[in-house]
């Protein structure tokens, strides 16, 4: 197995630069996201680690060896598109040996090869049928399957499961799971979709629109510590609270003007960490607790007014409005075995959380 290594990549498209002296190392036997949004140059970066499109600057390293100029197919890496890109006029078994047959093996070694993968994604029973008689789950795994019987050292997988349902894409990203750990190969995930780069990675990194990486971590880092306000906003929902920082008596407090005094955790290695410096405080919504009734035990504590309240099945979620006029969402999970304190529109309640569950973070 061997890494990945982009050093200082650059690409333009029509005089546009898309991607600007990037560099990005991607850890071999792991599961990779690269989350961002439409735009941000994901598929452009898969492209050209692929091999479909040529950086116009810098280095692509597989391992020691230098793939910047390698033609596709003496790249030991394979892609799976969105679209599948099967072939309709081919059943199942013919799909997946295509690569080998080019490759001219002897025909047993391909039956052999091509019957123990599609076991591997469960379609030993449908190894005859035409493309057209499959599901879309089942023509995403012969996509798969054809990927991955060439035993590619890296498998790059752009938006594989967006034309596929909700139900079927939760599925998918469970299986996908399970086939990285059976086959311990390096798969790259992209998405712009922040439940699926979640749920599916073993490490993420965060594009912004303008094509350049904020963070590179496990997805718990990620989530619970964003370096930035992009990555909080774009890796789940993060409530914003403006304030001066006040640092006095080795305590650090978030001075928001006309409303409170919130103690908070400050890097004191950042150079922004500054008495009477203007920052950012992440909370998110499922960190808060929400009560009409005065508690006690939290660093910190805001009052407001509840404006609307959306039942989601597994939580609840609470829009309040604070007293200067910044919304504050709340999540609550439902626990039926612990009734919860009622409610309801124009109620007055106090919001609680620890420091610790916030994250400061640069203006």
């Amino acid at each position: 197995m061997r890494s990945i290594r982009l050093e200082n990549i650059t690409k333009i498209f029509n005089g546009e630069i898309i991607i600007e002296n990037l560099s990005l190392t991607i850890p071999s036997g792991k599961f990779f996201a690269l989350l961002g949004p439409s735009g941000s140059g994901k598929t452009t970066l898969l492209r050209l680690i692929a091999g479909f499109d040529k950086a116009d600057a810098g280095s692509i390293f597989l391992g020691d060896q230098d793939i910047t100029h390698l033609p596709i197919n003496e790249r030991r890496v394979n892609t799976v598109f969105q679209n599948y890109a099967l072939f309709p006029h081919m059943n199942v078994f013919d799909n997946v040996a295509y690569g080998l047959k080019i490759k001219r093996l002897d025909k047993d070694v391909i039956e052999q090869r091509v019957i123990k993968i599609l076991k591997t994604v469960h379609l030993e029973k449908h190894i005859y049928k035409a493309i057209t008689q499959l599901s879309g789950g089942q023509q995403q795994r012969v996509a798969l399957a054809r990927a991955i019987v060439n035993e590619p050292e890296v498998l790059l997988l752009d938006e594989p499961l967006a034309a596929l349902d909700l139900k079927l894409r939760e599925r998918m990203l469970i299986e996908l799971i399970e086939l990285q750990d059976t086959l311990k190969t390096t798969f790259v995930y992209v998405t712009h979709d922040q439940f699926e780069a979640l749920t599916v990675a073993d490490y993420m990194a965060i594009m912004n629109q303008d094509g350049e990486i904020e963070q590179v971590n496990t997805p718990k880092q990620v989530y619970e510590f964003p370096v930035s306000s992009f990555v909080a906003n774009f890796v789940g929902t993060t409530n914003l609270l403006t304030g001066t920082l006040q640092l006095k008596d080795s305590k650090q407090t978030l001075v928001i003007e006309e409303l409170a005094h919130i103690e908070v955790s400050a890097a004191s290695d950042k150079p922004w960490v500054r008495d009477g410096n203007t920052v950012l405080l992440s909370v998110r919504p499922e960190k808060i607790e929400i009560s009409k009734k005065e508690e006690s035990g939290f660093s910190n504590h805001l009052k407001g007014i509840v404006q609307s309240i959306v039942y989601h099945g597994r939580s609840t979620q609470y829009n309040v409005r604070l007293d200067n006029g910044q919304k504050v969402q709340v999540f609550e999970q439902n626990e039926e075995h612990f009734p919860q304190e009622a409610i309801d529109y124009d109620d007055e309640v106090n919001l609680y959380w620890q420091k610790e569950n916030a994250v400061l973070l640069e203006k």
